[in-house]
C-alpha cells in the first residue's frame, strides 16, 4: 500500500478521457487510502481551491489590473485585497470572488475579467503561468506528510489547451506535459490512467448521464476551434472523432513519461471490481 511500500509517494494522477470514470477513481483511491490510515487530499476537476492549478483564475498586467479597479465599483477593494502578484502578474482568482459575492459581482464584469482567464492565455503564457503553479506546489507538497490526488488536471488540461483549443503540434503539447513531470519528480507521483475500450460507447454513455448545457458546450469546444476546426469536424461525431485522437496523444504521453504509470481498463463500469484492482494497485505499485 502506499502508506508502507511506497511510501514516499506523495502524489497520485487521475487521467483519463471523459465519461471514463475518473471522478469515481478518484474517489475511490482517496476511500482506499484513508482506510488504510494514509492521510490523504483529493481535488477534482473544477475546484478553484486547487493547490497546483488555476481554476477560475485571471491574469493581468499591472497596467491592466489597474484598469480594471477603475471598472469595479464597490469590488475595487475585493480585488485588491485578494489579488496576487507573481512575477509582475496579477492574477485575481474571480470564480471564487463571484461565488462569494453572488448578485454583487455584475454579469458583464465577469464576462470581461473571463476573458483574461488564464486558460484563454496565448499558449506559451498559459504554460509559463501553469507549469510554474506546479513547481511551488511541489515544493510545498514535499514537506508534508499527506497523499495528493489529482482529477485529470496534468494531462487533460494541457491536451485541452494544446491540442482542443489551439491545435498546437503534438510536440508542443507533449513538452507542456513533460515539464511539469519534470517539477513533481521529487513527489514521487504515481500516475492512473482510467481506459475504456470503446471511446465512442463510455462517450455516448456520458451524454446521457450529464445535463444538455454540458453537452453542447463541450461539442463547441472540441469542435470550433483548434484540431477539431482544423480536421472541419462537428456535432457529437465530429467530437468522438477528436476524443479518439486525444486518447492517441495521450498513450504517446505515457509511453514517454518515465513515473510509474498504470492502465486500469473499466469498461465494465462494475464499482467492487474496479476498487478492488485500484487496492491491488496502490498495494504493489
Amino acid at each position: 500500500m502506499i502508506g508502507e511500500s511506497h511510501m514516499n509517494t506523495k502524489l497520485i494522477l487521475v487521467e483519463g478521457l471523459p465519461g471514463s470514470g475518473k471522478s469515481t477513481t478518484a474517489g475511490l483511491i482517496k476511500e482506499i487510502l484513508v482506510e488504510q490510515n494514509v492521510k490523504a487530499e483529493l481535488y477534482m476537476e473544477g475546484n478553484l481551491d486547487h493547490p497546483a492549478d488555476y481554476e477560475g483564475v485571471a491574469y493581468f498586467t499591472e497596467k491592466e489590473f489597474e484598469d480594471l479597479l477603475a471598472l469595479s465599483g464597490s469590488l475595487s477593494k475585493v480585488f485588491q485585497d485578494r489579488v496576487i502578484v507573481k512575477k509582475g502578474r496579477y492574477l485575481l482568482p474571480y470564480m471564487k470572488i463571484k461565488s462569494e459575492s453572488g448578485d454583487g459581482f455584475p454579469d458583464d464584469l465577469l464576462v470581461s475579467i473571463s476573458k483574461k482567464d488564464i486558460y484563454e492565455l496565448p499558449l506559451d503564457q498559459h504554460v509559463a503561468i501553469i507549469t510554474e503553479s506546479w513547481e511551488e506546489f511541489a515544493k510545498k507538497a514535499a514537506a508534508e506528510e499527506k497523499v495528493y490526488i489529482f482529477e485529470c488536471c496534468f494531462i487533460q488540461n494541457p491536451l485541452t489547451v494544446g491540442m482542443i483549443k489551439y491545435g498546437a503540434p503534438d510536440e508542443v503539447t507533449i513538452s507542456y506535459v513533460e515539464k511539469t513531470a519534470e517539477f513533481i519528480k521529487n513527489l514521487n507521483p504515481l500516475l492512473v490512467y482510467v481506459k475504456q475500450e470503446d471511446v465512442e460507447k463510455s462517450f455516448r454513455k456520458a451524454v446521457t448521464e450529464r445535463p444538455e448545457v454540458w453537452f453542447n458546450g463541450f461539442v463547441h469546444y472540441y469542435t470550433s476551434q483548434g484540431y477539431g476546426a482544423q480536421k472541419e469536424l462537428s456535432g457529437l461525431e465530429g467530437t468522438i472523432e477528436v476524443l479518439r485522437e486525444r486518447q492517441k496523444l495521450e498513450f504517446e504521453i505515457l509511453d514517454r513519461l518515465s513515473m510509474p504509470t498504470v492502465i486500469v481498463d473499466n469498461s465494465r463500469f462494475e464499482l467492487n471490481e474496479h476498487k478492488g484492482r485500484l487496492k491491488g494497485i496502490l498495494k504493489t505499485c
